[in-house]
């Protein structure tokens, strides 16, 4: 029981940023992130469209992670996301003032850049695994589970 827990655990804190905070952000601050989104694509009712994907993304993929149910494809999505938002709304290298040292709003953006990249990795190591086997796997059964609350028959043998 303990092993489920300690799994259930890890995946909450693999997809938390995004269920509930994002999503939950989406529908309290729905104007402010069309907003955003309409920064980078300059039509209002394209940004719509992105938010109401990006929620849809973050909820459905944040849940098959969490059930386990198809949660390779899910993590493989949910890792894309989290790198076309980075391209998309954390363009450090656009800012005016990135620099390494001192005050930098674009090290800033940076910093998020970097963030979405090392999310979008460890979404990839459960898309994957740990070998370069996994990719082959996901290509050829993408709605395989990786069965993450299943205990071996070698649960608690020393």
């Amino acid at each position: 029981m303990p092993s489920i827990l300690v799994a259930v655990a890890v995946r909450c804190l693999l997809v938390m940023l995004f269920l509930p905070f994002s999503a939950l952000d989406k529908i309290l601050n729905a104007k402010q992130a069309v907003d955003q989104a309409a920064d980078a694509v300059r039509t209002r009712w394209v940004a719509r469209l992105f938010i109401v994907l990006g929620f849809g993304i973050e909820v459905v993929m944040s849940l098959a992670i969490l059930t386990g149910v198809a949660d390779r494809l899910a993590a493989f999505i949910l890792a894309g996301y989290c790198l076309v938002t980075a391209l998309l709304w954390k363009q450090f290298w656009k800012s005016p003032d990135f620099r390494l040292k001192g005050a930098s709003r674009g090290r800033e953006i940076f910093w998020d850049f970097l963030k979405n990249g090392a999310v979008a990795g460890g979404l990839l190591l459960l898309a994957f695994g740990t070998d370069a086997s996994g990719v082959r796997n996901l290509w050829n059964h993408p709605l395989a589970s990786t069965r993450p609350y299943a205990l071996s028959q070698h649960e608690g043998r020393t």
